[in-house]
């Protein structure tokens, strides 16, 4: 029998769907990950992609089952942040200068060629 009624599992399970989750591939690990960084540190991990992220989503359910449970406050999640766009990065100004010529030699802004190098990253 379920010790929890169903009205209760849902309003957790749509709850814990709104923290952000994602599995990526760990070289090192030689397997998946599965991270909830705005609910909880640490992971889940495995050799399939799929069974990490249901995990992923299990883990999430419990933690915010176990918070509602002790009546503490559950963390911001992600849809209620709004990112700027923006971020500070200080670097040796011997790098930035390396970099801001590297983006003049390719015809494009600093801003784009930090924009790409990020999203290969």
């Amino acid at each position: 029998m379920n010790s929890k009624p169903e009205s209760i599992k849902s309003a957790i399970r749509k709850r814990a769907a709104q923290y952000p989750k994602f599995v990526e591939w760990s070289e090192a690990d030689k397997s998946f990950i599965g991270r909830c960084p705005t609910l909880f540190s640490g992971g889940v991990h495995g050799d399939d992609e799929a069974d990490v992220y249901r995990q992923l989503c299990k883990r999430a359910e419990e933690w915010v089952a176990l918070l509602f449970s002790d009546g503490s406050k559950l963390p911001r999640s992600r849809q209620a942040k709004k990112a700027s766009g923006k971020f500070v990065v200080r670097i040796p100004p011997s790098l930035h200068e390396r970099l801001a010529l590297k983006a003049l030699a390719s015809g494009e802004s600093l801003n784009q060629l930090v924009v790409q190098a990020l999203m290969r990253a």
